[in-house]
């Protein structure tokens, strides 16, 4: 498929093994780690293989989601997140450098945009921003709404209804942005997975190609059908939200199914380009 339109510059593209991993239910379950996840992450960092943190979450900034798996016993360093904030801040540059907008989010997102020099203003922005946020309200939807119908672009960092925590689903982004949609008449375009264009920049990031790159989640709707949008070789884990009876169903399927990330072994897995039927 085309991926999205970049600089003129080359690009170094590796062949290596890379993997681009979600995070929640998949390494972790709110503040518990899911069995196997450590000790695969040391099998990456022991055999050098590149790989990123990829998630649709936008409230937590790199610092804080490293600071958060430090203190659940995996050590990976700043460098090995990916954000759907990351990904609105990388859109937003190539689109309209400079832009403004009124965002309702975490601070994952205010500091992502504020590092892409975007002015965060309610005073006629170019976009309104949803994200991740524990600070939504009334008075957030009705300025939203009124800006839009203003004129101001609608995006948002990632389409999920709900994200897991240890009592259960909670509402995520997507479901934040549902009475701003109604109200307007105006869906949000949304950067995080399934969109490619957070799995390009990722790989971008790691400077490997699609051929050699590994996406592991738990759902199939945002992480496999993103890794196999953008040529990659996808991993279900079914330590999340997706069993085994409700992947079937899917008309698309992951390229392997395992119960939990540590029955993956990233020296011996074959990428789908290199696989024997």
């Amino acid at each position: 498929m085309t991926e999205p339109i970049t600089s003129p510059v080359s690009e170094n593209r590796s062949y290596d093994k890379a993997f681009l991993i979600d995070m929640d239910g998949v390494i972790n379950r709110g503040s518990s780690l899911i069995p196997g996840s450590l000790q695969f992450v040391d099998r990456l960092q022991r055999a050098n293989h590149k790989f990123l943190f990829l998630t649709n979450n936008s409230y937590y900034t790199p610092e804080q989601l490293n600071r958060n798996l430090c203190n659940l016993g995996i050590e990976a360093g700043e460098d090995h997140f990916y954000t759907s904030a990351m990904a609105v801040a990388s859109f937003l540059l190539y689109q309209k450098p400079g832009c403004s907008a009124y965002v309702i989010g975490g601070k994952g997102l205010q500091v992502e945009l504020e590092k892409a020099n975007i002015t965060i203003t309610r005073d006629n922005p170019d976009y309104v921003i949803v994200g991740e946020t524990e600070k939504y309200d009334y008075a957030k939807i009705v300025e939203a709404t009124l800006l839009i119908g203003e004129g101001a672009r609608f995006i948002a960092t990632n389409p999920d209804i709900t994200g897991p925590t240890e009592r259960g689903p909670v509402p995520a982004c997507g479901a934040l942005v549902a009475p701003i949609e109604k109200v307007t008449g105006m869906a949000p375009y949304f950067l995080g997975k399934p969109n490619p264009a957070m799995m390009y920049w990722a790989r971008k990031k790691l400077g490997v190609h699609s051929a050699s790159c590994f996406m592991i989640g738990d759902r199939m709707d945002t992480d496999i059908i993103a890794g196999i949008e953008s040529g990659m070789t996808t991993c279900l884990v079914l330590s999340g939200i997706t069993t085994r009876e409700m992947a079937h169903r899917f008309p698309y399927q992951p390229d392997y199914i395992f119960n939990t990330i540590g029955e993956i072994d990233p020296d011996s897995i074959l990428p789908r380009r290199d696989r024997v039927e």
